[in-house]
């Protein structure tokens, strides 16, 4: 049977912009008035949206205000989504729920999130409140890490193949209506067949891998397009130049260039392996490409999605397809340390106000070692280019700009985690799966209640009166036996306060939720001082009750900590490791060590809690490159003062 393909026709010439044409047009009509049974486009439509593909980019549009948010400003790491139960070991028996590879993409001044295997993606209107939109099309074995792109009116999608695929588009996404823009594209020019290579080797010298795998589209401001794409412990990133007179295939005669690879070598964070300490040779992927100044930003995820390491970085070029410079202040987006870790593989966009924004993927891995959640972390280019995104305090609260910002320490709340290693009484549990874990911020730990029946209870004791603002319950998956999200999938639990332990008060109140919320961060209408906390039980979908982190945060009433002393940095014989110690200061709950390349561009954290020590060995530098360190220290009342900084050779 030949199936019908638009691609057969010979493809419309590309349309040459009249003379004062704007750049921003008018909404078109419905894409269902457009569009036909069968989702092709008509011909005269087909030309216009082609048209405008080809247009030059027009200058970025003015700030426009979020909506109201319901009387909430703040969120907190990870994303609060309703992640969905992942199908792919159904057959061995291992259920969970999981959201990795994110790209958000502002369009019309609304976002749209695309994560891997969710079938579907997310809408919002503030970054704050996320709705599932259930797709009209949608690649029978789900989508994973996509590309998206919004031009214009239109809102681009293709998926990771490893063989010729569609690409989808939509002008009214917020409605789930997806059409075919390219019903199939060509084979990619030169590539192997997948499943020819062999394990760990190249077929050849010259051998570009199948795919595109983890592709990112981009369009430069000459209204020229391009694919980047990779995703290999062997093979590099590549890019290619696409053709939008041909509806985004690849442009006649172009071959994909490689761009570059890993060095772990030289680049001690692109080691694999937690903390990078394994032999494995490391995986590059998750390409996206931003320009800012002129200046071509392909950034990559190294060195493994499955491990605390997980970090963006950024390769520098004048021109789309290079030749590229590895950054020296390399990773640009890095989280090993704190409660949810990992920050690779997402994507850069701005918001309404022109603020950036840096996505990752942090790791889970509690069934799964793919078991993984979503996170955004304020971003930039600081005066001399440099790009970066603060992982400082990236899983407690932070605000949402309502304007731009000019430094992203603005966004943070300063409300601390009031619950670190205090005692929890729970209405039940089970041997192994005591109450004690939901405050021990590791993520491989969990509470199990008995049963899964309402009014199974945790009560946190804060040890003295405290400022609660907000409040955090991470759920875990404990042989749920689910591997779709349907109606039954939604999560519903009260929250008290109590200054006394006998008079309670509600503090937060989701029974009438129906949205699944295996992240559910709660931030206060209002403070309330108070000693206990109770999370109180209503409904989960799977049969067992568990409980990763019950995170609660706020302020004491005390003065914050004093400035760690005596800090000290060494470089092991392979300069690619450091050591760094300080003294401890009495009453922490934990340090940040900072780093960077200047004393000014101490971008990097690596949040360490008091009781592991006052030392750690950083794996993460680049061979020949100067470093400068700093460390703070916090507690349940705020931050210290920074120490002076330290200058590494």
């Amino acid at each position: 049977m030949v199936l019908p393909c638009i691609t057969r026709a010979r493809p419309p010439p590309r349309l040459a912009q009249p003379p004062g044409t704007p750049h921003h047009r008018s909404p078109p009509p419905r894409a269902a008035a457009l569009t036909p049974p069968g989702g092709y486009l008509p011909r005269s439509s087909l030309l216009a949206l082609l048209a405008l593909l080809a247009l030059p980019l027009p200058p970025r549009l003015a700030a426009q205000g979020a909506p109201a948010s319901a009387g909430i400003g703040t969120y907190c790491n990870p994303v609060d989504l309703d992640y969905k139960y992942n199908f792919e070991q159904f057959h061995r028996g291992i259920s969970y729920r999981s959201g990795a590879d994110p790209v958000v993409v502002n369009h019309k001044g609304e976002y749209f999130l695309f994560v891997t295997v969710s079938g579907g993606y997310w809408h919002s209107r503030d970054l704050l409140h996320w709705r599932f939109v259930v797709p009209s099309r949608w690649p029978f074995e789900d989508n994973v890490a996509p590309a998206a792109i919004s031009v214009g009116d239109t809102l681009i999608l293709m998926q990771s193949a490893f063989a010729p695929r569609p690409i989808l588009f939509s002008t009214a996404p917020a409605t789930g209506r997806l059409e075919f823009y390219n019903r199939m594209l060509p084979p990619l020019p030169n590539a192997v067949i997948h499943g020819s290579e062999r394990e760990g080797q190249l077929v050849h010298a010259d051998s570009i891998q199948p795919g595109p795998w983890d592709p990112a589209l981009f369009r430069d401001d000459d209204g020229r397009w391009y694919l980047y794409w990779g995703s290999s412990n062997v093979y590099p990133l590549y890019g290619i130049e696409l053709d939008p007179a041909r509806r985004l295939a690849y442009k006649e005669g172009a071959r994909p260039t490689k761009l570059f690879a890993l060095d772990p070598a030289r680049h001690g964070w692109e080691r694999f392996g937690q903390d990078h300490r394994d032999t494995i040779r490391p995986y590059i992927e998750g390409a996206w490409m931003t320009k800012h100044r002129g200046r071509y930003y392909l950034q990559y995820g190294a060195p493994g999605t499955e491990y605390n390491v997980y970090a963006n970085g950024t390769y520098v070029a004048d021109a789309p397809l290079g030749p590229f410079a590895y950054a020296p202040y390399n990773p640009v987006a890095y989280k090993p340390g704190g409660f949810m870790t990992g920050a690779g593989h997402g994507n850069t966009f701005q918001d309404n106000h022109g603020n950036y924004w840096n996505t990752g993927t942090p790791w889970l891995g509690i069934n799964w070692n793919f078991e993984r959640r979503i996170a955004m972390f304020p971003a930039g280019f600081d005066a001399d280019g440099q790009m970066f995104a603060s992982t400082r305090f990236g899983d407690f609260p932070h605000r949402l700009p309502t304007g731009k910002w000019q430094h992203p320490d603005e966004l943070f709340t300063g409300w601390m985690l009031l619950s670190y290693r205090k005692p929890v009484v729970a209405s039940s549990a089970r041997d192994s799966f005591p109450a004690s874990h939901v405050t021990d911020e590791r993520r491989e730990t969990f509470w199990v209640a008995a049963t899964n029946r309402p009014g199974e209870s945790l009560t946190v004791d804060l040890g003295g009166p405290r400022d609660v603002k907000a409040l955090q319950v991470n759920y875990v998956d404990y042989r749920s036996d689910i591997y779709a999200s349907d109606s039954t999938v939604y999560t519903q639990f009260r929250a008290s306060h109590s200054m006394d332990g006998r008079r309670w008060e509600t503090i937060a109140d989701l029974t009438g939720e129906r949205r699944d919320r295996p992240s559910a961060y709660v931030e206060l209408r209002a403070p309330v001082r108070t000693r206990y906390v109770r999370y109180e039980h209503v409904h989960v979908a799977a049969p067992n009750l568990a409980i990763g982190d019950l995170r609660i945060f706020g302020n004491g009433t005390g003065g914050r900590p004093s400035t760690p002393a005596a800090l000290a940095v060494r470089r092991d014989a392979d300069p690619r490791n450091a050591v760094v110690t300080w003294r401890p200061v009495r009453g922490a709950v934990g340090y940040n060590v900072r780093w960077g390349v200047r004393p000014d561009k101490l971008y990097q954290t690596y949040q360490v809690f008091a009781d592991q020590g006052t030392t750690i060995e950083l794996r993460a530098l680049t061979v020949g490159q100067d470093y400068h360190f700093g460390i703070e220290a916090f507690d349940e009342n705020g931050v210290s003062a920074p120490s002076r900084t330290v200058h590494l050779r």
